[in-house]
């Protein structure tokens, strides 16, 4: 399958074959796990103190026929204050369902949330999702892109400011940046919790090595660079849902072969 290479004018500069692996099976469960594996090795162990509601004297008599026994005092069997004189005496506590009481089944900070992936599934999940950028059907559900992936010459890499690369990719993709130059207020309490806005999702920018380019490209809004080397199926589809858009170099599309080619 060839595809058009685009100058940094934003013109034609010629075609390229595309290598073998954009036309592999796309996988979207495979996809899936290796993405929610990615997010569970984010995610922050949490619980409560397991001494949360156990700092009581409340304990309860369950033998008959015994001086202290709290039997047959028309009162539910469950753990209650008692010695005391007061308001205190008689108290029910330490149950789940008594006031000041502890949780039935609270979180527990030892639970292990890590998901662990074998490294040819999730390498099998990388070039499923490569795949799908290829598939302008499934790209287009999401951006406004005539075409994916986008080759743009060797020479793009060595860009060190950000107007440059809006320059180029506006030339190519201008209804894409200004889809992703969007914002609108999120629904919910999310609002008062530090994620106010919600933005668009955008094109995710590939290059063969570490360049000027990433910096300059991820403070595009809803634009994110990465290197072949640093690429997973988290960044090629967010939300484990396959399709995104990308643009890449052809040194980078070597890369990629060389990687992910079978």
């Amino acid at each position: 399958m060839k595809t058009h290479v685009y100058g940094l004018d934003g013109k034609s500069a010629g075609e390229i074959e595309l290598p073998a692996l954009f036309s592999a099976n796309v996988r979207a469960d495979v996809i899936k796990r290796a993405v929610l594996a990615q997010q569970s090795a984010r995610r922050q162990p949490y619980g409560s103190d397991p001494l949360a509601g156990k700092r009581t004297s409340a304990h309860y008599h369950g033998s008959r026929h015994y001086r202290f026994t709290m039997m047959n005092k028309e009162m539910s069997r469950i753990p209650r204050i008692h010695g005391k004189v007061g308001y205190m005496v008689w108290t029910a506590r330490f149950a789940p369902h008594a006031v000041k009481g502890r949780r039935a089944h609270p979180p527990k900070a030892e639970k292990i949330w890590l998901q662990k992936v074998n490294v040819k599934e999730r390498q099998l999940a990388i070039l499923s999702a490569l795949a799908a950028s290829a598939d302008i059907k499934l790209v287009s559900m999401k951006h406004k892109v005539e075409r994916s992936p986008i080759i743009i010459v060797n020479d793009f890499e060595n860009t060190k400011k950000t107007k440059d690369v809006v320059s180029v990719l506006s030339k190519i993709m201008n209804k894409e940046l200004k889809r992703c130059n969007t914002r609108k207020v999120r629904a919910g309490k999310g609002k008062l919790r530090g994620r106010k806005y919600e933005k668009k999702r955008g094109p995710l920018v590939i290059t063969s090595k570490n360049c000027s380019l990433l910096k300059a490209a991820r403070n595009i809004s809803g634009v994110d660079a990465v290197s072949v080397n640093n690429l997973n199926a988290e960044l090629l589809a967010p939300g484990a849902h396959p399709g995104r858009a990308v643009v890449t170099t052809k040194a980078a599309l070597k890369e990629m072969e060389k990687k992910f080619g079978e």
